[in-house]
């Protein structure tokens, strides 16, 4: 599946970014690289799920974030995690 250079570009600093912290735990994933979100979410809305699912697959760091953030959703929709109003 071709991607956009733009595509590539993002998916690429945040697997680096990523894989920097991993040893660290998805915690520390979170609070060091805020950053990341951004980027994702400028990912998010040049992809389809399609693309996102590809990218998930060839970048190991794009996945691991994608799986954290959609733990976290779930977790906040199903009230597991509570957030401060």
């Amino acid at each position: 599946m071709p991607f956009t250079a733009q595509q590539t570009r993002l998916a690429v600093r945040i697997d680096t970014q990523v894989m920097q912290v991993l040893a660290e735990g998805d915690e520390a994933l979170l609070l060091s690289h805020a950053d990341l979100l951004d980027l994702f979410k400028q990912l998010l809305k040049t992809c389809t799920s399609e693309e996102i699912n590809a990218l998930c697959d060839r970048y190991a760091g794009v996945y691991r974030l994608a799986a954290l953030l959609e733990r976290l959703a779930t977790g906040i929709a199903d009230g597991s995690i509570s957030v401060p109003e």
